[in-house]
């Protein structure tokens, strides 16, 4: 024992030295190699301090860390990868924070206040847009005084060139945060208005903007919400106002350039001086997965660019990934996760066509959703299917598909809540598990599991990540509220 004892001091003795000399035993390891890549990296780093001439901010909406994670996993296994090691190419960007998204009257907030916070720099309640916390929701008397000053307006009025850009409705919370200002988040066109309501209804409001000259580019959906009940749209659907006004002819008399198709969206002059108005879809344009003849977020992005880049004094430009939303809504991860990959291409295209020496990027979500993700599933394990075993004696999964304690598969992306709650009511809300097979789970169409029972998913409350490059992005870390990044934006484009 005491021979040993002298061993096993020397051993630790000899490794101290090693150690105090520089020599880690792991440092030929790959994994150590690349950490001490990423700190020269670091090292290297410079914050760029000029002038922000462009801002392009683009907000996935619902994606937080989790929707976040699961679409760097999905985007990797389609290409092959186990998913983990994959890159988003906002992760690429260096610098990242983390954003408080609470409504001033709500713990969950929900994307009208939130995008409020990100366009005007102020919290707000629940459910208004363009306004500060003094108004009550639904209250139109109190849109005057309350309204604040939204990030377009305010480089509008610098003399930069604003674009907007949602597949969710135009009219729809988000985008209208950018060029609105409402007691309702809801009041989206002059049916939705309370009577007596003076204010403006939403359409209304940025074909107005576009007027104006606030709003030089808009594209995404939601024609029904400018055309009369009496009117029947490209999809052959009827409008939906009651005032009988078609609010695209009145765009297109003003001055306006409309295009209502994918196959027009391609033929469209983008250096004309007119300003844009793209409406691709009756209501929402479609789920990634589903899209035919609408053009991509990746596409607009770029149109959006050309047609914005020529104005010397610069542009903003807003984009919102609106489906991810509605997706973890519907507890369908598989159509959210193609909506994430399509929100990446789109980052993509943004770094592609600008520089960072001149154009602050920056890409978040308004709020996160309820998803988790269960244990313990090997590596490369697809995100959205059933939880596959750990190998032991190797890197892959195993093919044996792992069980609860019920015996039964499970998915390795869950809900807190929504319609997939084993809670059913024709059951007296006792919970039952289906026996899932591989196929059933990876199908596009299929509903995540969830616990409790509700038709529509909820939003957390927890914080969502912020990610951010070129001029005085390095202003974006730590924990900040989400109200701060309007700071950012504004203060990057007046620094002298």
């Amino acid at each position: 024992m005491k021979t040993m004892n002298i061993a096993s001091i020397a051993f630790a003795f000899s490794v101290t030295t090693a150690l105090a000399e520089g020599n880690i035993p792991q440092q030929n390891n790959d994994w150590f190699k690349a950490g001490e890549a990423e700190i020269q990296s670091k090292i290297a780093q410079q914050p760029i301090t000029k002038p922000a001439k462009n801002i392009i901010l683009l907000i996935a909406d619902g994606n937080g860390v989790g929707t976040n994670y699961a679409t760097r996993i999905f985007a990797g296994q389609q290409n092959g990868l186990y998913g983990d090691e994959n890159v988003l190419p906002q992760e690429a960007f260096p610098n990242l924070g983390l954003v408080k998204t609470y409504n001033v009257n709500a713990q969950t907030p929900d994307s009208a206040g939130t995008g409020t916070a990100i366009h005007s720099g102020v919290k707000t309640k629940a459910g208004v847009l363009g306004v500060d916390e003094t108004l009550n929701r639904g209250d139109c008397s109190q849109v005057e005084a309350a309204k604040v000053a939204t990030i377009a307006e305010v480089l509008s009025d610098q003399g930069k060139s604003v674009g907007i850009i949602s597949t969710a409705r135009l009219t729809h919370a988000t985008p209208a945060s950018a060029y609105a200002h409402s007691a309702d988040r809801d009041f989206e066109n002059n049916s939705d208005l309370p009577e007596g309501c003076e204010t403006p209804d939403i359409a209304v409001q940025l074909i107005d903007q576009m007027k104006s000259g606030v709003v030089d580019l808009a594209l995404g959906g939601g024609r029904s919400q400018f055309l009369p009940k009496s009117a029947v749209d490209e999809e052959g659907k009827n409008g939906k106002r009651t005032d009988d006004r078609n609010l695209i002819d009145e765009a297109t008399k003003s001055g306006v350039s409309y295009v209502g198709s994918g196959p027009a969206f391609s033929e469209l002059d983008l250096k004309s001086d007119n300003p844009i108005l793209g409406l691709f879809g009756s209501s929402h344009m479609q789920y990634e997965y589903d899209r035919t003849d609408e053009p991509s977020l990746a596409e607009m992005v770029k149109a959006s660019i050309t047609a914005l880049q020529d104005n010397e004094s610069g542009y903003f430009l807003t984009v919102e990934a609106g489906r991810v939303d509605h997706a973890n809504h519907d507890g369908n991860a598989y159509r959210a996760l193609t909506d994430g990959v399509a929100f990446a291409e789109a980052i993509a295209m943004a770094d592609k066509l600008t520089s960072d020496q001149d154009t602050l990027i920056i890409v978040t979500a308004d709020h996160g959703h309820t998803i988790s993700f269960n244990g313990y599933c090997g590596r490369g394990t697809p995100i959205h299917g059933l939880c596959m075993g750990v190998d032991n004696d190797g890197v892959k999964h195993t093919d044996q598909i792992q069980t609860m304690n019920d015996g039964k598969p499970y998915s390795v992306i869950g809900y807190m809540n929504g319609p997939g709650s084993i809670l059913k009511e024709d059951q007296n809300w006792e919970g039952f598990r289906p026996d899932l097979t591989q196929a059933q789970a990876l199908d596009p169409d299929f509903i995540q599991q969830a616990l409790l029972p509700r038709d529509s998913e909820t939003h957390s409350g927890e914080d969502v990540a912020v990610y951010a490059r070129g001029p005085w992005a390095h202003l974006l870390n730590g924990t900040v509220e989400q109200s701060y990044i309007f700071n950012v934006m504004n203060y990057a484009a007046n620094a002298k």
